[in-house]
């Protein structure tokens, strides 16, 4: 890539990452080519506007080795007064046909998934914990290795 072809490049990121007004925090972690039972995704957050209220997201990145239709995860939400509230979710990731859901060109796909709808924050520090929990019906022990997913990420968004 020469020089011309680079700068083009870096002003269009540029532009396209300025657009999102609505973007408070957006962070990515890799997980590498899958998703360890026993890996768990951290996340510390900014302090929050306690006024404002936001909408979270958790940002899964996914491939075409992604062998599931679904994709359930153990969210800790450690909060300023020292609570941890702790949900498990499930998601839906392809079509009844395999299909990835998702935003993508490629076999990677981004699936931008609800968290937390019109959130207020209390003034400390928060910290989010996220953990793949996929089993096979009937093996209770879980996925040691959850193919496919290649980034976690987490997303807290301003409500205008």
């Amino acid at each position: 890539m020469n020089l011309k072809s680079s700068l083009l490049l870096f002003i269009t990121l540029l532009l396209l990452s300025s657009c999102d007004k609505k973007r408070v925090f957006d962070q990515y972690k890799t997980v590498g080519s899958s998703w360890d039972k026993d890996s768990i995704v951290s996340f510390d957050l900014p302090i929050m506007d306690t006024i404002k209220e936001y909408n979270l997201f958790i940002n899964i990145r996914d491939n075409s080795n992604y062998p599931f239709n679904n994709l359930f995860v153990i969210v800790s939400l450690e909060q300023a007064n020292g609570q941890t509230k702790i949900d498990t979710l499930e998601y839906q990731m392809a079509e009844a046909d395999g299909t990835l859901l998702g935003n993508g060109f490629t076999d990677i796909k981004e699936n931008k998934l609800y968290y937390k709808e019109r959130m207020r924050f209390k003034s400390g520090v928060y910290k989010v914990h996220i953990k793949q929990a996929l089993r096979k019906t009937g093996d209770i022990g879980g996925l040691q290795k959850l193919e496919g997913i290649t980034d976690v990420g987490f997303r807290i968004e301003k409500i205008e």
